[in-house]
């Protein structure tokens, strides 16, 4: 990092309105790859110095958790060499990048419908988290084979599993208790969604928990996101005012 970068997150980490989570759309690799006229997957390898400087920024900043949409499950509907391009590369990262991630505290988990992923991928994921679940600064957060909608529809046949075995009265449930049927009900929603490549939509992406989450879209591809892209999406959330649905106090606004 620039001794300007730095400067600016030393700034940015004593505000006391800081985000604890951020989330990010990682988009843009195939456009990153077509304009380059390369493969796809050299999009998508170019964007591991993106998710370093996004790791390395949020430890700086001293962020409680971070989460990137990295496969979805509609993603499995692509070419076959390209999906099984992604879970080589995927497991080459975990490789790759498991000591930076020990050095610097950070604790990995992964969300989805992880029974999905091939076995070398599974075990090398289950196996870097393994390693790394004594650690206690922040929470990286994959989202892999994951869909908004199928989290939610895995959380309603839970609930409906144990209202049928009578271990949850249906009269019990209610947002909260939704909640504990989610994938990972300990992590707190996003204060902040980034999304790179300028589009403007949220894919599929943790619907029940975006609810209130401030979005910022930027129309940086993925593979050129940097620190200073983070920072920028950082200082434009905390020039937001957050009322979850109230008022500023005096204000006549309706919403």
């Amino acid at each position: 990092m620039s001794d300007s970068v730095d400067r600016a997150i030393e700034d940015l980490k004593v505000h006391p309105a800081l985000p604890r989570h951020v989330a990010i759309i990682m988009d843009g690799n195939g456009r990153w790859a077509e304009k380059r006229r390369l493969p796809r997957l050299a999009g998508h390898r170019a964007g591991t110095e993106s998710v370093r400087a996004a790791i390395r920024t949020g430890v700086k900043l001293g962020l409680s958790a971070l989460s990137l949409y990295t496969f979805s499950l509609e993603n499995w509907r692509r070419p076959r060499l390209e999906v099984h391009g992604l879970m080589r590369f995927l497991r080459e990262v975990l490789h790759s990048e498991y000591l930076e991630l020990k050095e610097n505290n950070i604790r990995l988990q992964a969300v989805g419908r992880l029974e999905m992923l091939p076995r070398e991928t599974r075990e090398a994921l289950d196996g870097t988290i393994a390693k790394l679940a004594g650690n206690t600064g922040m929470v990286l957060n994959l989202c892999l084979s994951y869909s908004g909608r199928a989290e939610i529809v895995d959380a309603a046949r839970r609930i409906a599993g144990a209202v049928r075995e009578g271990s949850l009265p249906a009269s019990d449930l209610d947002e909260e208790m939704f909640r504990r049927y989610l994938y990972d009900p300990e992590l707190p929603d996003p204060d902040l969604l980034i999304r790179t490549s300028g589009e403007m939509r949220i894919s599929n992406f943790f619907l029940w928990q975006l609810a209130y989450t401030e979005i910022v879209v930027i129309d940086t591809l993925w593979p050129d996101f940097r620190e200073e892209h983070f920072i920028g999406a950082i200082r434009e959330y905390l020039g937001r005012e957050r009322r979850f649905g109230g008022l500023k106090e005096g204000s006549d606004d309706d919403v």
